[in-house]
């Protein structure tokens, strides 16, 4: 198919003309995500925020939501909810386990020094409860590595002893200076500054582990408060997979639609029809009263299925532009009938091939039958297209072939070929029928009953194989 595909206007076709078909795959989509907000209960989530105090870069902010959502944090929340019996899977009796909280736990870094941390639960309380023990434990288990959490004590002390050693060192090389020779003497000058430089290079270390040391110059991390206790379902919620459910089923079958469009085989002009059965197109005429409908026939349930949801009309047929006058449709119809004229050296008689099916084609038949009169004389036949078959050539001289754009393929129209071939009819033009929109005010004008003479010979079913 061209790129009439994937116009709007194609899109806005497909909604008019399948839109009963659209409604019910709406329907089962809404159920399907229905059914699916049945299989996936609803969850609650809640978000529980810490401060860290001080100077932190971006990478370290990342370092500590890592932290936070760490096998060594979540093991302590499991241990604590399992003690206090309000973790995740206290609803049904079991134990928390760390693999479920991991899926349940997020982190991370917020503007202004702030780590977020939100749990999941199935009720708001095991939301609101998880995401205050996460925050609890992270605070907790930051100040034991950083030297400043409770039964740290002996790991706290030891830079401030170190400190304390320091200073009582540097007093007694004081004291040691004083009571060297207070003389000016080599021995007394090198004493003297070699204990300066003890006493140098012992407060340059204690400098140098102020610097390394992780908790310097940064307070405790604070818990902003309780986690709120959440009032809505996370997404998606039922109502979300409801409408998501519907609107995937409409945006698949449209989808579909386009993509069957795209790759039909169905020749839509008349050059290209006029190709594939190796004639002449002799023109384009018009048939009025708009988009013919051309329902199946068959019974039984599927086929009543296909009737109510319009699917055995044909949808991407363009929309009928307006017609003109009965006299401007008489004048394409008889300038066809001059054509075919020209074609031929004498007036013969001539064998008029439609499809059956192909309503337009029948109407545009029996109206070319009826201007062209007795010169020449046109014998219409409709032909199945499942397996083409025309009559045993008669009388007639040649086969014109009348049918409608956009309704076969370049394979049916090959069996049209064969048949005729095969019935030794020669096929001298083809004609293309348009169906358009007549005008009210110029419908009651029209000659009543103007296609039916021409189809008073009916269906033909010569002994002809093809």
């Amino acid at each position: 198919m061209s790129d009439e595909a994937i116009r709007l206007v194609t899109v806005g076709r497909i909604f008019r003309r399948r839109w009963r078909l659209l409604a019910v795959l709406a329907v089962v989509g809404a159920l399907v995500g229905y059914g699916g907000s049945l299989l996936f209960p609803p969850r609650y989530t809640t978000s529980a925020s810490v401060l860290l105090p001080g100077a932190w870069q971006e990478r370290e902010l990342m370092t500590q939501a890592q932290i936070a959502t760490s096998s060594v944090v979540l093991d302590r929340v499991a241990a604590e909810l399992g003690r206090t019996g309000a973790g995740t899977g206290a609803a049904t009796g079991t134990s928390t386990s760390t693999d479920e909280l991991r899926g349940r736990v997020s982190a991370t870094a917020a503007d202004g020094n702030i780590i977020k941390i939100s749990g999941t639960g199935d009720t708001p309380e095991q939301a609101q409860q998880l995401s205050d023990q996460v925050a609890q434990q992270f605070v907790a288990f930051a100040a034991r590595i950083s030297g400043s959490g409770e039964g740290t004590e002996p790991e706290a002390t030891q830079p401030q002893a170190l400190r304390q050693m320091v200073a009582q060192a540097s007093r007694r090389i004081t004291d040691l200076a004083d009571a060297a020779d207070p003389g000016q003497t080599v021995e007394s000058v090198q004493t003297r500054t070699e204990l300066a430089k003890l006493r140098t290079t012992l407060q340059e270390a204690v400098n140098k582990l102020d610097q390394v040391d992780p908790a310097a110059g940064k307070a405790t991390m604070v818990v902003m408060g309780a986690a709120a206790r959440p009032t809505s379902e996370a997404p998606p919620t039922g109502m979300q997979l409801v409408v998501a459910g519907a609107l995937s089923a409409v945006l698949i079958a449209v989808i579909g639609h386009l993509a069957s469009a795209r790759v039909s085989r169905r020749l839509r002009g008349g050059p290209e029809i006029a190709t594939a059965l190796g004639s002449t197109l002799l023109g384009t005429v018009d048939v009025p009263g708009g988009r013919p409908v051309q329902r199946s026939k068959g019974r039984g349930p599927r086929a009543l299925v296909r009737r109510l949801l319009d699917i055995d009309v044909r949808w991407d047929l363009p929309t009928p532009h307006a017609s003109g006058d009965e006299a401007g449709r008489q004048v394409r119809y008889r300038r066809v009938c001059a054509r075919l004229r020209d074609q031929l050296p004498a007036p013969q008689r001539l064998l008029v091939v439609v499809p059956e099916g192909d309503e337009t084609a029948r109407l545009a038949a029996g109206q070319l039958a009826a201007e062209a009169g007795s010169e020449p004389l046109l014998r219409v036949v409709g032909v199945p297209m499942s397996r083409p078959l025309v009559p045993d050539r008669d009388d007639e001289s040649g086969a014109l072939v009348v049918l409608s754009a956009g309704t076969w393929t370049d394979v049916e129209l090959a069996g049209i070929v064969e048949a005729c071939a095969d019935a030794e009819h020669e096929i001298v033009g083809i004609v293309v029928a348009a169906a358009v929109r007549a005008r009210p005010e110029r419908s009651a004008g029209r000659r009543a009953g103007g296609a039916e003479p021409a189809l008073a010979v009916g269906h033909d079913t010569g002994s002809g194989s093809g």
